[in-house]
């Protein structure tokens, strides 16, 4: 068993952060996305990854190297232009030649990793393994028709779901997913969809199994989505304090403080973790917080954020809640005259004001 992580693509809606920066990389409780893909492949046993980054670009392999540091084998496959996942696929046959693969999407997260999907698909000996998530909007997703326990079509994106079910990003195939690949033509949106090659292996009578997923999913495609992650994954943290507290703080709940960070006359609540090197002063810093490497947060609060690493916010008159800062961004308090609002903002942000 082989695994191929997609780690490409723009991230449009997930800008202006992924203007600068693959919006795999992007750290949900402080630790990269496309971490969570490796270390879920990894502790299920397998050893060779292949990984489809943007081609020409050497952030992705930079980030992450060989795969030493999870005791496996990486190998970059580029992706001359985006062409939708049935296109990364394809680019992985000779990688993968007969063997069976996990295909994971990097921007994906699930709990309790992956074995219980390998175990179901090795045990139905099918051709094609899905698995399956409830959704509140499945006309985002591929979206499976389910007849008597069976898949009987999947449809990409579609305006009338027929189930409340998403495909999520999860997919364990055998070798003729090839021939699906090569087989369908581009759609409507100029990519090849997945849901396509999956409806190419219905229709030619090959055996698709499936398996709900009874945890929690995420598609981390959107700004509220990688929040949401964010909180579930601090949910289950363990409280570990490597920096200094003084007598002046309360720290309550689910903590994790790296070294290095200094806490002074400030309340923490978890869960929430606070970066290596970071500065919290006379601040308050709330539950569901990943608070990045060497930011400093002075007489300012934080809730329900994920903020990157070097960023300042000082000073700020009112809380900052639901919100992501990029790395090396300012939220200062203005003190020129008259007092006035000053932004440098990128494309596709968003700021509310009072």
């Amino acid at each position: 068993m082989k695994a191929l992580i997609a780690s490409g693509g723009r991230g449009t809606r997930l800008r202006p952060i992924t203007h600068t920066q693959n919006k795999h990389l992007i750290p949900i409780a402080n630790k990269p996305i496309l971490h969570y893909a490796i270390e879920a492949v990894a502790k299920a046993g397998i050893k060779e990854i292949a990984i489809v980054i943007n081609a020409g670009s050497s952030e992705v392999p930079d980030a992450i190297g060989n795969g030493d540091r999870w005791g496996v084998n990486i190998t970059y496959l580029q992706q001359e232009i985006p062409g939708g996942l049935a296109q990364v696929v394809g680019l992985a046959e000779k990688f993968m030649g007969n063997d069976e693969f996990i295909f994971y999407l990097g921007d994906n997260m699930v709990v309790g990793g992956v074995q219980s999907f390998l175990d179901a698909f090795k045990k139905s000996k099918c051709n094609c393994f899905l698995t399956l998530a409830k959704v509140k909007d499945p006309e985002r997703f591929g979206v499976p028709e389910i007849r008597d326990g069976r898949i009987v079509s999947v449809e990409e994106k579609p305006e009338k779901p027929k189930s409340n079910f998403a495909v999520s990003g999860i997919y364990i195939y055998d070798h003729h997913i090839f021939e699906a690949v090569k087989s369908i033509t581009q759609s409507a949106r100029g990519e090849l969809e997945i849901s396509d090659a999956h409806q190419y292996l219905i229709d030619k009578g090959y055996t698709i199994g499936y398996a709900e997923i009874t945890g929690w999913w995420k598609d981390t495609g959107k700004p509220a989505d990688l929040l949401e992650a964010n909180r579930l994954v601090l949910d289950n943290i363990e409280t570990s304090i490597a920096g200094e507290v003084d007598a002046h703080s309360v720290v309550s709940g689910k903590v994790r403080i790296e070294k290095g960070a200094r806490i002074t006359n400030s309340v923490v609540r978890g869960p929430a973790i606070i970066g290596e090197g970071c500065t919290i002063q006379d601040a308050y810093i709330g539950p569901f917080s990943s608070i990045g490497n060497n930011t400093t947060i002075i007489k300012s609060e934080v809730e329900y954020s994920i903020i990157l690493r070097d960023c300042k916010i000082h000073n700020v008159g009112i809380r900052l809640e639901s919100s992501i800062l990029g790395n090396d961004v300012e939220v200062v308090e203005g003190n020129g005259k008259p007092r006035v609002h000053r932004f440098m903002i990128g494309d596709q942000s968003r700021v509310e004001v009072v």
